[in-house]
């Protein structure tokens, strides 16, 4: 739990400090990701996939219906459990976590990680 924090604190002191390059979700969306956030992807499709791909790609469709609406939801989400700051929230999603920073500045939300709560 304490590497994932430092981890996640990292990414956060990398987008504050424009040392790492965060790309959009999607091409035009204000919607960014860490290397971290694609990083824990690959490694959970990666798990999915090798036990069903077609339960792999629900759970990667689901997961883009997730976060493409979150915009419209952030105010449901709780503080992230893994920063003391109220502009950093988790999604909880088919066992896994979502933490994302709402950079009010920029009007951009960043997709922090994705951490399979399941194996934490």
């Amino acid at each position: 739990m304490q590497n994932i924090k430092l981890q996640l604190h990292k990414e956060l002191e990398n987008y504050i400090d424009s040392k790492a390059e965060f790309s959009p979700y999607y091409p035009g969306m204000c919607i960014l990701t860490s290397n971290l956030y694609k990083e824990q992807l690959k490694e959970i499709l990666k798990l999915l996939e090798e036990e069903n791909m077609s339960n792999a790609k629900s759970f990667e469709l689901y997961l883009d219906t997730v976060i493409i609406n979150m915009q419209t939801k952030v105010k449901k989400y709780k503080q992230s459990i893994y920063f003391d700051d109220e502009n950093i929230k988790d999604i909880e999603n088919q066992g896994c976590s979502i933490p994302f920073y709402i950079d009010e500045k920029k009007k951009v939300y960043v997709l922090l990680g994705l951490l399979n709560t399941k194996v934490e």
